[in-house]
């Protein structure tokens, strides 16, 4: 019987690797628990192998615990599918999603092709490269709600508007009217200067006073 040497690694830490041995003729379902054997994760949630290419591209789905949608498709599952069956290529590549719920990604490639050894239980975990990620470590935290409450750096509360605190409006209306007023003084102190300009004489006399040209 041959046995299927398979390389499993995590697709963002591919320096954590598991090889498993298994004989051809066992299924998609006996590798899948396999693979959380060796990683310590439970096995009962929904996941698929993808047959790959060498670029892991997905392809055909073979699935355990499968949706409604999935399963009115037609999907083939890994329960009763043998190796074999989807097995091309000495260094056949699956694409292997771990529970959809919360997915982690898995390569599966295979790396060679053995005799089966007299006595041996096959899956065997024949290597182990690294500790499995903890799962709560792969798992985005989640983000930390705002308090409504806090409008410390809000603008738009309820004692601002368009960005100024309340008072400060009217303090720069208060300063907008004084501009105003000296403004007018300035004109007013301008027609002054002009007036008498032209109504003084240079010794001081009234200009209506002074004879005609």
């Amino acid at each position: 019987m041959a046995i299927y040497r398979f390389r499993v690694s995590f697709e963002d830490y591919d320096d954590i690797t598991r090889d498993i041995d298994i004989k051809s003729n066992q299924t998609f379902e006996d590798l899948h628990y396999a693979i959380h054997k060796s990683t310590g994760y439970t096995p009962d949630k929904s996941s698929s192998f993808f047959v790959s290419t060498d670029q892991w591209i997905k392809g055909d789905e073979i699935a355990h615990l499968p949706n409604q949608r999935k399963v009115d498709r037609g999907v083939t599952l890994m329960e009763g599918t043998k190796l074999s069956r989807f097995i091309d290529d000495p260094h056949q590549k699956f694409y292997y999603i771990y529970n959809f719920d919360r997915p982690f990604d898995f390569h599966v490639e295979l790396v060679k092709i053995l005799d089966e050894v007299a006595g041996k239980e096959y899956p065997l975990i024949s290597r182990s490269v690294g500790e499995a990620p903890k799962m709560m470590g792969l798992i985005p935290e989640t983000p930390v709600a705002s308090d409504d409450n806090d409008d410390d750096d809000d603008f738009t509360s309820d004692d601002t508007e368009y960005g100024f605190e309340e008072g400060e409006t009217d303090e720069m209306e208060t300063v907008s009217d004084l501009d105003d007023a000296e403004q007018d003084e300035e004109e007013s102190s301008e027609d002054d200067e002009y007036l008498d300009e032209f109504s003084d004489s240079d010794d001081g006399e009234d200009y209506n006073n002074r004879n005609d040209y």
